[in-house]
């Protein structure tokens, strides 16, 4: 396995249970700060995400939720909460019409839901089915249940992986491939974590705004990881003031108590992506290469691995439309 980000350890864990023999190679540090997804929010939400992505890569993470539990005991399954202010309320009718898995929310229900948004909202949308998860404790879950069964996990790790001596090598290096893939892109992403004393939320909530539109992810302890920029830039993992000014205005819109929360961090990742948005699985010799999971990597993981271990053992991929995700090596 070349890899280990999400795609690396979730295929890893998927293969290792399969009854395969493992080894994972990483070039980046052992607490996992160079990949993209130690800088993303966890969020697990398949049906949020066919606002904008294709109907396939919503397939994919609906069958990812049904994984994520059995690969780690951290994900939370409470639902996420879709609000907006009135003026913005047309972008909330056209949030509820591109998705499904919701029912209608209005001011009370969301009271209930999250007590310190009542009165905030008059309405909104509630996806009972989704979760979330928090991307740095389960990057070191996940790398710990390896070593615990035995796998050798190599971090900082420079060697060729033409040496490696395996039957089967899985390319999961993220934008590190770009080698093997020319059109591979990098897509920025820019998050901040605060901490409040005063606000206390137990799921992910999406406000909706016509300009800048915001996600917020609990940690717990009163620690929350926003988010919400895509930046088209290849290079760049600095938050630009610009973004650092919509995100911590558009909390204080969620809730104006978060302007009184600590900032814990500022930080900036880039996601890999193809034209499309689109993942790929790419059989090349010995070699299977998985990438482009753009901001879909949690949602979509565990399937990719699901279907990257088939490959392996000889069995038949589950993704229905998996030609979508297979791209000719030549």
């Amino acid at each position: 396995m070349l890899g280990a980000g999400v795609a690396g350890l979730v295929t890893a864990v998927t293969a290792l249970r399969a009854g395969l023999s493992v080894a994972v190679y990483e070039r980046g540090p052992r607490d996992f700060s160079a990949s993209a997804g130690y800088k993303a929010g966890g969020m697990l939400a398949p049906f949020c995400e066919a606002d904008g992505a294709e109907a396939d890569v919503v397939d994919l993470g609906l069958r990812s939720m049904a994984l994520w539990p059995t690969l780690h005991d951290g994900v939370v399954i409470r639902g996420s909460l879709v609000v907006a202010p009135p003026r913005d309320a047309a972008g909330l009718a056209r949030f509820g019409r591109l998705t499904e898995g919701h029912e209608p929310a209005d001011a009370a229900r969301i009271g209930d839901l999250e007590p310190d948004l009542a009165g905030r909202f008059r309405s909104g949308l509630f996806f009972p089915g989704e979760g979330h998860l928090d991307p740095r404790q389960t990057l070191g879950a996940l790398r710990d249940q390896l070593e615990a069964a035995g796998v050798a996990v190599r971090f900082d790790w420079r060697g060729d992986p033409d040496a490696i001596a395996a039957g089967r090598i899985v390319d999961a290096r993220g934008l590190g491939a770009r080698d093997r893939f020319a059109d591979l892109r990098g897509v920025k992403g820019e998050m901040v974590v605060i901490r409040s004393r005063d606000v206390a939320i137990s799921r992910p909530v999406r406000l909706l705004h016509h300009r800048h539109p915001l996600y917020l992810v609990p940690r717990g302890e009163g620690v929350y990881m926003i988010g919400a920029t895509t930046v088209e830039s290849d290079v760049g993992e600095a938050v630009t003031v610009r973004s650092a000014g919509e995100l911590l205005t558009q909390a204080y819109a969620l809730h104006p108590a978060f302007g009184e929360a600590e900032i814990i961090e500022f930080n900036a990742g880039l996601r890999p992506a193809f034209p499309g948005n689109e993942p790929r699985i790419v059989e090349d010799g010995r070699v299977i290469a998985v990438n482009g999971l753009y901001r879909h990597g949690w949602l979509i993981a565990p399937a990719l691995a699901e279907d990257i271990v088939a490959r392996i053992v000889g069995a038949a991929p589950a993704s229905k439309k998996h030609e979508v995700f297979h791209a000719d090596p030549a």
